[in-house]
């Protein structure tokens, strides 16, 4: 038995729009949920570590199906969603014979929206956006009332301050736990870092291959590993998921993948995850905000991302004004609510009060291939990266959660 790889009808499902539940509901995703994953491997290394949105770790342990172990490593890929990896699978032995496990067959769900920065700060704390508030990859500076982008934090709240939930590399710490994270040495102190994954011992190379061997060097004492492989994620942007380069990238990480499993301590649980997809865009389905002043209207501020957009209302419009005229113009295109309608369905999980005004007035998630702009504010190149991700499609939102022992 296999994970079979999507036909054309399959793939147009996979990109229509999808409702997720909170993550510690019991529908699609629930408890197999991306924020569950690092307090679930803090039960299976015997420290287990609550959080404010899951309070059983061992429970989580149990569902995902992770064994115990004394020392385990967690690789997170950027960008390698669960049908991506299934549509090239032909391409990566080693993870290929993983994705056919029975107890590896079924994704679990990454958070809304699906791009890094709320993704990565749901999976460090084990929560979500509406208690992060990380809530997209460009929101509102509540303290300033200007636009901010949250990979390196420009015009943003300072990341101690805006993520304010302890990580559970921070939890397992105080504990006495060894935590250990490899990657780059650009990523040490970054912003990212900072909010998402403070508390473990940074150890920075430049090389991949220095990068595995010191993950699997930090495994032989027990405690917890985190490896971080951006490759599919920069490829994907620049070339477009489905492309020769994409594929090239994929075969690296799979060896590299390869490399965490055959030189890990033997005993070393390992889990392999990611923080989103990516879906191929359509240049015939590209609408940019700055040609349409009907879109315009209304709308002092845009931010997220051209598959997740938020609109800020000026003062005195009526967000429900603004959804009606998107409704008009983007049918089936897109699902357009209000933030209050978000919330309510559970989108961004438990909000906050201070993070609830740095989530726009009006959200907008794409369907199909389509993607929404602003050329007034981006540059040509981010209105036409060849693959993206944010929204809620099962091929944006559906992660790998990939169990090995060393």
């Amino acid at each position: 038995m296999s994970v079979e790889v999507p036909d054309s009808e399959e793939l147009l499902r996979l990109q229509s729009l999808v409702t997720y539940d909170a993550p510690n509901g019991q529908g699609r995703g629930g408890v197999r949920h991306l924020s569950c994953v690092l307090p679930a491997l803090s039960a299976a290394i015997g420290h287990p570590v609550p959080t404010a949105m899951h309070a059983d770790p061992e429970r989580l342990r149990e569902t995902l199906g992770l064994p115990t172990a004394s020392s385990a490593i967690v690789v997170m890929v950027d960008g390698l969603g669960f049908w991506n990896l299934a549509m090239r699978r032909g391409h990566a032995p080693y993870l290929r014979s993983l994705i056919d496990e029975s107890v590896n067959m079924h994704p679990i769900s990454t958070c809304y929206p699906s791009t890094t920065v709320a993704a990565m700060s749901t999976f460090g704390t084990g929560t979500c956006p509406g208690l992060t508030g990380m809530t997209g990859y460009t929101q509102l500076n509540t303290e300033t009332g200007q636009m901010s982008q949250l990979i390196q934090f420009k015009e943003a709240i300072a990341p101690e301050r805006l993520q304010t939930q302890p990580t559970v590399f921070e939890r397992l710490r105080d504990q006495g736990v060894r935590v250990t994270s490899s990657g780059l040495p650009k990523f040490a102190a970054s912003p990212l870092t900072r909010a998402a994954f403070r508390g473990a011992d940074y150890v920075s190379n430049v090389l991949p291959n220095d990068r595995v061997m010191a993950a699997c060097d930090a495994a032989r004492t027990p405690g917890l590993t985190y490896l971080y492989i951006r490759d599919a994620d920069k490829t994907g942007h620049n070339y477009g998921w489905n492309s020769d380069k994409w594929i090239g990238a994929f075969e690296r990480i799979d060896a590299q993948l390869a490399a965490v499993r055959r030189n890990a301590p033997k005993g070393t649980l390992i889990v392999v995850t990611a923080d989103h997809g990516m879906i191929a865009t359509d240049p015939d389905r590209r609408i940019d905000i700055a040609a349409e002043p009907r879109l315009a209207q209304g709308v002092a501020a845009v931010g997220g991302e051209p598959r997740a957009v938020m609109l800020y209302a000026q003062p005195g419009e009526d967000p429900e004004d603004i959804v009606e005229r998107w409704r008009d113009r983007l049918g089936d295109h897109a699902l357009v609510r209000t933030r209050r309608q978000a919330i309510d369905e559970g989108a961004y999980g438990q909000v906050e009060p201070r993070v609830e005004p740095m989530i726009g007035d009006v959200l907008v998630s794409a369907a199909g291939r389509t993607t929404i702009v602003d050329s007034r504010i981006q540059s040509d190149k981010a209105t036409r990266l060849p693959s993206v991700h944010g929204s809620q499609t099962m091929v944006e939102m559906d992660v790998p959660l990939l169990i090995d022992m060393a």
